[in-house]
């Protein structure tokens, strides 16, 4: 069984969709270990409590970057995690963490990537874009993490109407509910089974 941790900036919505997902049997290969949030306020520690889950405050405004990293990896050693996943986590990581984990990190991105991604993108700002844009067709993507921000290998990506009347809020929720909510566990599964496979 693959060990997991689940590092978030706030709700967590993305957080229980997977927590749901394994303990509905959809996700077989890992278990989520350990919840880390990065700033103070994030009900993502109140749903990984509900659950059952390690949870953990990191404040890397507190402790600065390089401290924050630090302290980030000796845990993730400490609690033996193979597999980390980025669910609403709004801190860049640096190219030297991301290299101790190479191919072990997942982000989901509100948007079919390269579409609205990169530096600046995140949460609502991805949706208010594509509806001035007027695109027809938004979605999600998960994808491995890299040092270019959403610009790594692409995983899994599930496409959604953008429908007259949208404001960023309603079409945050539709991507959520019928593209994000959906993709991210089986990409969970996906990543936790090829690593179990690697180990065999």
């Amino acid at each position: 069984m693959v060990r997991i941790a689940v590092l978030t900036s706030g709700g967590g919505t993305n957080l229980e969709a997977i927590l749901c997902a394994e303990e509905a049997g959809e996700i077989r290969s890992g278990r989520v270990e350990l919840v880390i949030a990065d700033r103070e306020g994030c009900h993502s520690l109140k749903r990984a409590e509900n659950h059952g889950r390690k949870a953990i405050l990191l404040d890397r405004k507190k402790l600065g970057r390089a401290a924050f990293e630090e302290k980030l990896l000796e845990i993730l050693k400490s609690e033996n995690i193979a597999l980390v996943v980025l669910a609403g986590f709004l801190t860049i990581l640096s190219e030297a963490f991301i290299r101790r984990y190479s191919d072990r990190i997942i982000n989901i991105h509100p948007s079919l990537i390269p579409s609205f991604s990169g530096k600046g993108f995140y949460g609502l700002k991805v949706h208010e874009a594509a509806l001035m844009r007027g695109v027809k067709i938004t979605g999600a993507t998960v994808h491995l993490v890299n040092e270019i921000p959403d610009g790594g290998r692409i995983l899994f990506q599930k496409a959604v109407n953008v429908e007259d009347g949208d404001t960023p809020e309603i079409l945050q929720q539709r991507v959520m509910r019928e593209a994000e909510w959906v993709i991210f566990p089986k990409a969970v599964e996906y990543m936790s089974a090829k690593i179990e496979g690697e180990r065999a």
